[in-house]
This record gives structure tokens, sequence and C-alpha cells, in this order.
């Protein structure tokens, strides 16, 4: 009996895998090539760049929107919590309260480091 559960998950894995390679394999038989040096250059916007086209990015915008991301979760959890609060009782109030406390901290912490200066 064990051992057809492996290997149901074997068989199970084998088409995971099978799913994620055949349209490769598909693709690879089917499709044209036609190289050429036009489709070979860079596009962009139908205008020929002039001088560097990759523009470094300050890493600050990208943890901004991290913490941007990581905070609008919490309403995610917050909201179904709040719909059926009446229900729950005090142990749900002192877990929510302890999960506000959390990113509460989490929002300090990045404050004091700076994370949060736009420029």
């Amino acid at each position: 009996m064990m051992l057809t559960n492996y290997a149901f998950i074997g068989l199970m894995l084998l088409a995971a895998i099978a799913f994620g390679v055949a349209p490769l394999v598909v693709v690879a038989l089917v499709a044209p090539r036609k190289p050429s040096r036009i489709k070979g250059e860079a596009y962009e916007c139908g205008v020929v760049t002039s001088g560097e086209t990759w523009v470094r990015f300050r890493i600050q915008y990208y943890i901004y929107a991290l913490m941007f991301v990581v905070f609008d979760i919490e309403t995610v959890f917050l909201y179904p919590w709040a719909v059926s609060y009446a229900g729950l009782g005090a142990f749900a109030l002192v877990e929510m309260v302890i999960f506000l406390a959390i990113l509460a901290i989490g929002l300090v912490y990045a404050w004091a480091k700076g994370v949060l200066r736009w420029a």
C-alpha cells in the first residue's frame, strides 16, 4: 500500500514535469526560425537609442515598494478578521493586537533605518 502511494506521487511529479517541458519542446520543433540583424536589435518604442540604454535605479525605490506590499497585505488579514470578529472572542483580539504590534515594530524599525525616506 505504501509503495503505491509513492508511485502515485512519482507519477504526478512526472506529469507536472511533462506539462512544463512539453510546450518548450513543441515550440522548439514547430516555431519558424528566420534570424536577421533587425530582429536581433533592441527595440525602444520605435526610436533608435542614443547613449547607454541601461538606467540604474536606486534600491530605495524597490525597498519602498516592498514595504508597501508588506503593509498592504496587512489589510488582507485584517479585513476578514474585522468582519467576523463578533464570534471570535477576546483571544482573537489579543492575537490581532500581537499581529499589529509586530507590524508596528517593523514599521518603526524601517523608519529608523531610513527606508521610508523617498529622496
